[in-house]
């Protein structure tokens, strides 16, 4: 679009101003990596992959609470355990590869708007999408919780990035070859990360993209051949060497956990065919509108309309229509499946905040120029709307929970959740001020008043998801286990023999850095335990005999089962407990049993 001001950075901010955001928005960011308490399960469970991983020194078998465990490849692990080689073991180093990954997703759907709109419009449409995508509360919880999707998710979006990268016009040769690989490299990348999945997304996109456009040149610019070597350098070894490690590896991973994953319920994860439908919504909620309309740009692209302006693609290629597929098909290949999780569905997250990103770009440049910004304060409304009706789920948040310490928990936490709203409406309430004296100035004042109004309008939501997300810790401290850990640790050795009643504790193992030994219920370690069938206790009578001959056992008991596991008669003093479990000693162990038993505080 041919703009009626001068240069694009004059309305826009100096670069100084620039790097300054650019280097709060970073320390907000990994500076909350550390506040919370892992949640179960995902958390605890990668932490503690991690954890076995980096203290057994075997970096090809992942185990889990002592057991093999194949359900997921390795490349968080690894990740995860040189963190803790670095670091220490701890929170924010188990977060911090999905911390990272969740920024660099973030730069890179800003630099790759950059680069497709090119000059200084691109600079502006860069800054728009990654600040879109930033404040998207689903990128930015994923961010911040140690799951394998948000990597992944980035992941896969890197190689999608690549992609359009690869196929702008005007590139040489070699550097289109250099994108396609990279392309190749994040799909590897994303196979080591969370399986087949990070070669089935992007063949099945590029499908459905081939046929809805008839774009069949694009095949002929993808390096396929050097591609695959590419791909099959990174991402072969480790499914050798640990196949040859462990023959029982290739049928659990291939057809248990990918096929029968799709096309079975045995998961107990199985939702409703529109399951990602409100995690769409609520996930990019402050941005819906501009979603809609970069789609709606998607589907004009798809058929060679450029009114929305032109962006850099090879003859024939729709950058654009390709992202609306990127998340079209995923949303169908996981509604399709029986097995669903929310974050199942983050890999879409960075392609719509590109198309967002662009749509809003262009609606700035128009608003700008025709003195009109009527659009803008109907999305402030939305917004403002949107804050208002948050304080309406205050009181319902103060009423959960079923024991009395729960219901303290919620109650903590809707505080935190009332003062994320009113920070939020506060600096909401500034973005309404930067519009003030929009008319009657020329284009570029206008250009800078709204980019203003915006950037304070993410700032509210990106404050408001934070406060929330680090409020949660009120109730997920108790559930962690870390308090009674600390109590617990010094009773364990590496060789102390620790035992689980009827429970797979994914954090609490965690805490006290030390697996534990499942005794009657094997819940996702079935495949590990049967593959060691002498290393858990199959009956609570296996346990007894066993908690008899071993010299210094620690147990750690759900309160459910206390009358049960006392009902046995066996030497045991208690060490503490917590709202979920109590863990027990042998009266003669050493250190000694304390006379008063840890217990959490009452609030």
């Amino acid at each position: 679009m041919n703009t009626a001001y001068s240069t694009l950075f004059s309305a826009f901010y100096t670069r100084r101003f620039l790097w300054v955001l650019a280097l709060l928005f970073t320390l907000a960011w990994f500076g909350v990596l550390d506040y919370r308490h892992l949640v179960a399960s995902d958390e605890g469970r990668y932490g503690e992959i991690a954890r076995e991983m980096y203290a057994t020194g075997d970096w090809v078998t992942p185990r889990y609470n002592g057991y093999k465990y194949f359900e997921k490849p390795p490349l968080q692990a690894w990740m995860t355990a040189i963190a803790y080689s670095l670091f220490g073991v701890g929170e924010w180093q188990s977060r911090l590869w999905t911390g990272i990954t969740g920024y660099f997703a973030i730069l890179a759907t800003g630099f790759t708007a950059w680069k497709l709109i090119g000059g200084e419009r691109g600079v502006l449409a860069g800054w728009i999408s990654a600040i879109l995508l930033a404040s998207s509360p689903m990128w930015n919880v994923g961010g911040h919780f140690n799951t394998l999707d948000m990597g992944l998710s980035s992941i896969l979006s890197c190689s999608l990035f690549s992609l359009l990268l690869a196929q702008r016009a005007g590139l040489s040769t070699t550097a289109r070859r250099n994108w396609m690989w990279l392309c190749w490299a994040f799909m590897a990348l994303a196979v080591l990360s969370k399986g087949l999945i990070g070669i089935v997304i992007p063949g099945m996109v590029l499908v459905v993209y081939t046929l809805s456009t008839w774009d069949w040149g694009l095949w002929k610019r993808l390096h396929l051949f050097s591609g695959l070597v590419v791909f099959f350098a990174i991402a072969t070894p480790w499914f050798v060497l640990v196949s040859l490690k462990n023959p029982e590896f290739p049928h659990f991973f291939f057809i248990h956990e990918h096929w029968d994953r799709f096309t079975k319920d045995g998961h107990n994860r199985k939702g409703h065919p529109l399951y990602f439908i409100p995690l769409i919504l609520v996930g990019f909620i402050p941005w819906l509108a501009q979603l809609g309309q970069g789609l709606m740009r998607a589907w004009r692209d798809r058929r060679g309309d450029t009114r929305d302006g032109v962006v850099s693609a090879s003859n024939g290629f729709r950058p654009l229509w390709l992202c609306a597929v990127w998340a079209v098909m995923i949303f169908l290949f996981f509604s399709k499946s029986q097995s669903k999780l929310p974050g199942y569905i983050m890999p879409i997250f960075p392609a719509l905040a590109l198309l967002a990103g662009l749509a809003l770009t262009s609606a700035f440049e128009r608003m700008s120029v025709n003195d009109d910004a009527r659009s803008w304060k109907r999305q402030m409304i939305y917004l403002t709307v949107l804050l208002l009706i948050g304080f309406i789920g205050v009181p319902y948040t103060y009423q959960l929970g079923n024991a009395p310490y729960e219901r303290l928990e919620y109650q903590e936490y809707a505080v935190w959740i009332a003062i994320g709203l009113v920070l939020a409406l506060i600096i909401l309430a500034t973005s309404w001020r930067a519009l003030h004296d929009f008319d009657h100035q020329d284009a570029a004042h206008r250009l800078r008043k709204l980019t203003d109004s915006f950037l304070r309008a993410a700032i509210a939501f990106f404050v408001l998801i934070q406060v929330v997300g680090l409020g949660h810790d009120t109730h997920g401290r108790s559930i962690s286990g870390a308090d009674l850990a600390v109590v617990v640790r010094p009773f364990i050795q590496p060789e102390t023999p620790v035992y689980s009643i009827r429970m797979l504790d994914h954090t609490f193992p965690f805490y006290i850095q030390h697996p534990t030994i499942m005794v009657d219920m094997q819940d996702e370690l079935e495949f590990g335990i049967n593959q060691e069938p002498d290393t858990w206790a199959p009956k609570v009578s296996d346990f007894a005999v066993r908690w008899q001959n071993d010299a210094a056992p620690v147990v750690v008991v759900p309160l459910k089962y206390l009358d049960e596991i006392a009902a046995l008669n066996l030497p045991m003093a208690e060490v503490g407990r917590d709202t979920r479990r109590a863990v027990f000693v042998k009266p003669t162990h050493q250190p000694a049993p304390p006379a008063q038993p840890y217990a959490p505080p009452v609030n």
